[in-house]
């Protein structure tokens, strides 16, 4: 006996989402519903343009086809690549600290380049022909500290021509101190898990002889080019722009050698940054510097003044100084060495995350006590922390600490230096008999009179902070620079 075959409906569903049915039949055949996502998947890997399937090319403005792809993706360990706009994005495994994750790649070509979470951040340098300096290398992040796409690096145009301003970003080619800075930031991030943003850094310099000059110079207009440029980036990646900071490097380039002509020079320079950096939307910057001690045969007294004006009287200005030169390591011309910089940006990058909490110690007061004969100054210091005498020594002050007398016509000389017991923002200098000058000053880490002599232009004199560095050194807070007139006053000699 013949069996009956079941018969099955002409029509039905087989599988049913909320959104609708997913797969259907008839008799013609079964019908599945995809998602644009798998569609579009499915067009990369067929090499079908996003303008051949449908909504997909209305949604996106570029277009790449499976070679295409392919051409961007060559010798990258890439997967799961997708088209976001003008932008290919893909997941991939890249050198660097980052690991495993998502990049990103203009369509028309460019560099690879993180894909990130949150505003892209800015690291802007302004100062003279020392500020360029820069070592070979690549970051420890490479597709998240960037530059300008102008081909011309991080260490800017050296005042000979006009930047360009464009929306592209490329990776950046040598570490400058802005690079270094936002090297350690990203460090510091990854090691507490936190997310890792895109960073674009950039340094304008020029041959300014004054600070005058260099706050009407190219240097500082390229500087706010590249302003323009961060904002244009994050305009094409859909972010908001921030400045992370301005960092400026010119004091020992100064040549008016006048120390109040530095000092107006430096703020109407910051001034004017905020002014321009605020039709452009940022706010107002944060302004970072390093306290130039300098050599004895470069650095003058005036730039020593200029800068520590700056340290205790900048108005409103956003300015902080990160730490003294003298506690990093300089080359025979002055600059610092690889080591050094890299030291020197840990500072930097502790600065820039405190804000203006971020001071180092800065002595304001040294009067000439009327008891025991005035053979004691007492310095006076504003410091977020009680004051140290570093026992090391680590930079060969010597006995005094750093402190100097300037102008002592009868020979008085420096026997001891301590912290004051009564005041945890006190010094006590004690001298083998009473300093007399017409000029008498006081100096810290600076000595117009030392020439080449060991432990010049530096001292031992900090706080209590401290930092493990990635290189392994210990880092503290210095005091700065100074050049104080020795005054008569009523204190104790101990």
């Amino acid at each position: 006996m013949a069996r009956k075959s079941k018969l099955v409906a002409g029509h039905g569903v087989i599988v049913k989402a909320a959104n609708g049915d997913v797969i259907s039949y008839d008799q013609t055949g079964l019908t599945m519903r995809l998602s644009d996502r798998v569609i579009e998947d499915i067009a990369l890997r067929l090499g079908t343009s996003r303008g051949e399937t449908g909504s997909m090319g209305a949604e996106a403005g570029k277009s790449a086809n499976a070679r295409e792809v392919a051409d961007l993706l060559d010798g990258i360990d890439a997967w799961d690549p997708q088209i976001d706009g003008d932008w290919l994005v893909f997941s991939a495994r890249l050198p660097g600290r980052q690991g495993v994750r998502r990049y990103r790649r203009p369509i028309t070509g460019g560099q690879v380049i993180a894909d990130t979470p949150g505003p892209i951040y800015g690291l802007l340098g302004l100062g003279g022909p020392r500020a360029a300096h820069a070592f070979d290398g690549r970051p420890d992040f490479p597709q998240h500290i960037l530059a300008p796409a102008d081909d011309i690096g991080a260490v800017g145009h050296a005042g000979v021509e006009r930047a360009a301003i464009s929306a592209g970003l490329e990776q950046v080619r040598e570490m400058t101190r802005e690079a270094l800075v936002a090297n350690a930031l990203l460090n510091w991030r990854l090691d507490e898990y936190d997310s890792l943003p895109l960073i674009m850094t950039r340094v304008e310099t020029d041959s300014s002889a004054t600070s005058a000059s260099l706050s009407d110079g190219m240097a500082f207009d390229n500087m706010i080019a590249a302003a323009k440029c961060l904002k244009m980036a994050a305009q094409s990646l859909g972010k908001k722009p921030k400045l992370l900071a301005i960092l400026l490097d010119f004091a020992l380039e100064e040549m008016s050698g006048s120390a109040s002509a530095y000092r107006d020079g430096m703020l109407a320079l910051m001034a004017r940054a905020e002014d321009e950096l605020g039709k452009l939307g940022y706010d107002r910057p944060l302004f970072v510097a390093l306290f130039e001690s300098g050599t004895p045969e470069i650095a003058t007294s005036a730039a020593i003044e200029g800068q520590w004006e700056l340290a205790w009287n900048h108005g409103e200005h956003r300015l902080v100084f990160a730490a003294p030169s003298y506690m990093f390591a300089l080359d025979p011309f002055d600059r610092l060495t690889e080591d050094g910089a890299r030291d020197a940006a840990e500072m930097v990058a502790r600065a820039v995350l405190a804000e203006e909490t971020w001071r180092c110690p800065v002595l304001h007061l040294a009067e000439r006590s009327v008891l025991g004969g005035g053979k004691t100054i007492r310095v006076v210091a504003r410091s977020i922390a009680p004051l140290i005498i570093d026992a090391d020594d680590p930079f060969g002050a010597g006995k005094s600490a750093g402190f100097t007398l300037v102008g002592a016509e009868n020979g008085a000389k420096i026997k001891k230096v301590e912290c004051d017991s009564s005041d945890p923002m006190a010094i006590l200098v004690h001298c083998d008999k009473r300093p007399e000058g017409t000029n008498l000053r006081l100096g810290y880490a600076h000595d117009p009179q030392a020439g080449k002599s060991p432990g010049a232009n530096a001292g031992s004199l900090r706080d209590d902070w401290q930092l493990q560095g990635r290189s392994g050194r210990m880092l503290y807070r210095w005091a700065l620079p100074v050049l104080l007139p020795i005054t008569d006053g009523g204190g104790r000699d101990a």
